[in-house]
Parts: structure tokens; C-alpha cells; sequence
């Protein structure tokens, strides 16, 4: 009796209208996606955009968003705000200079500033020695010595070669004496008087290195001798001038160049 009942009922569920399935079937996955969309909303919590805010930019629309003009004004906007501490900075700079200080000239401002005039003051006059001449000098060291005074002031070297017995050296020793003589020799030449008039063999040696022609010599000899050491002129050679304030002022402004 009990088993005649339980048949009808398992028939009667097996038995199950295709349409209820259906609705059966479709309101399952709506039930999930509902849920997940609330789990969704729950994990992530309530947007902080406010209603009506325009939705963030999409990634590859930014050209789109601003046109080309508006970019270009926007960069320009950007570089004046920044270009604008620095040009505000200079009146302060120049504000803060006390009042009463003047500012540091510059380097150009310096150097234009005119140089005073070098005054440069004429040699003095070369020493001249006396009449007469010294026979217990070093000839030789009194050469080298008004060769390298020539050196560094650019005159002359005149050698006087005679003798203290000489009458036409002691005419010329008057002359030297006198003063528009004595200021051309003091100007342009280094005299050195040289003894060949006794017995010393190293000043006719020197005689014979600055007059080598040889033969009889008239004195005086006179030799001019430039800085580095050369011949320039030999009386003995020559012939000498006369021995008046003319005709040695004329040979000494002739060799003094």
C-alpha cells in the first residue's frame, strides 16, 4: 500500500515542465552576478567621485580631450610662472645694496681707465776719464767693462790708444775736456784710455787686436768699437781727424750711431 504512494510522487517530481526549468536556469546566473557585483562594491567601497564629475581620461583620448591651441597656451602659461621668481628676484637684489655704497666697477670699466704717462728719465752721462794715460791699468778689464756697459745702454766704445809723451794726444785730451766734447762723450760713448807709450806688451797687443794694420802707428789711435765687440772705425787706418773741437765733434757724431 505504502509503495503504490511513493511511486505517483517520485513520477510527479520527475515530471517537470520544460518551461520552469528554464526560468529556473536563467534566474541562477543572475542571482550570482548579483552577488558578486555586491561583493564588489563592498571590497572597494563607495566612489569618491561627486555625482556629475566628469569621468577621468581614458587612456589614447588626451589628444583628443585638449585641442593643440589650448596645449601651446597651457606649456606657455607653465613657462611664464616659472620664468617669474627669477625676474622678481633682481629688484630685490638691487634693493638690498645699501644706499650709500657704490657698486663694483666692472672689469671693462677698469681697464678703461686712462694710465698715467711713463716718464722715463734720460742716462747719466758716461764717466770720462782724465788727460793723460794710466800705465799701470788693466787695459783689458777696463775694455771688458765698457763693452758690457755698452751692452746694456746701447752706446759706443771709443779706444784712446797713446802715450803721456805725446803732443798730438795731448791736444786731443784739451778737447776732450771742453764741455760741447765732453757732453757727445758722455752721451753716446764709453772712452777708455789705453798706455801704449812704454814697455807694456799686453796693451801693444791690445793695439795690435783693434788695429791690426800694423806698421808705424800715429797716435793717438782712435778705434771705435761696437756693444758686440766690432771694428767699426781705425784711425790708423783712416787717418785721424784734426784734433780740434770741430774736427772731433764731427768724428764723434759721425760713429756714435
Amino acid at each position: 500500500m505504502s509503495s503504490r504512494i511513493l511511486r505517483p510522487v517520485r513520477a510527479g517530481r520527475s515530471t517537470t515542465r520544460p518551461g520552469s526549468a528554464t526560468l529556473l536556469g536563467v534566474r541562477l546566473p543572475l542571482m550570482a552576478a548579483a552577488v558578486v557585483a555586491a561583493g564588489l562594491t563592498t571590497a572597494c567601497g563607495p566612489s569618491s567621485q561627486p555625482a556629475g564629475a566628469s569621468s577621468p581620461t581614458v587612456a589614447g583620448q588626451s589628444s583628443q580631450a585638449l585641442p593643440t591651441g589650448t596645449e601651446s597656451a597651457s606649456a606657455s602659461a607653465s613657462a611664464s610662472a616659472d620664468a617669474s621668481p627669477t625676474a622678481s628676484a633682481s629688484p630685490s637684489a638691487s634693493a638690498s645694496t645699501p644706499s650709500g655704497s657704490s657698486p663694483t666697477p666692472s672689469r671693462a670699466q677698469t681697464s678703461a681707465a686712462p694710465k698715467p704717462p711713463r716718464t722715463s728719465a734720460a742716462p747719466a752721462p758716461a764717466r770720462i776719464p782724465g788727460p793723460g794715460y794710466d800705465s799701470s791699468a788693466d787695459a783689458q778689464k777696463l775694455i771688458d767693462a765698457a763693452l758690457s756697459a755698452a751692452k746694456a745702454d746701447g752706446r759706443t766704445v771709443l779706444l784712446d790708444f797713446g802715450a803721456n809723451w805725446c803732443g798730438n794726444c795731448k791736444a786731443a785730451d784739451k778737447v776732450f775736456a771742453q764741455p760741447q766734447t765732453a757732453a757727445i762723450l758722455g752721451a753716446s760713448y764709453h772712452l777708455v784710455k789705453v798706455d801704449i807709450g812704454g814697455n807694456s806688451s799686453a796693451n801693444s797687443a791690445l793695439l795690435r787686436k783693434y788695429s791690426p794694420s800694423g806698421g808705424t802707428y800715429k797716435m793717438p789711435v782712435l778705434v771705435v768699437v761696437s756693444p758686440s765687440g766690432t771694428v767699426r772705425t781705425d784711425t790708423h787706418a783712416t787717418g785721424n781727424p784734426a784734433l780740434t773741437s770741430e774736427g772731433l765733434n764731427s768724428f764723434l757724431r759721425q760713429w756714435a750711431s
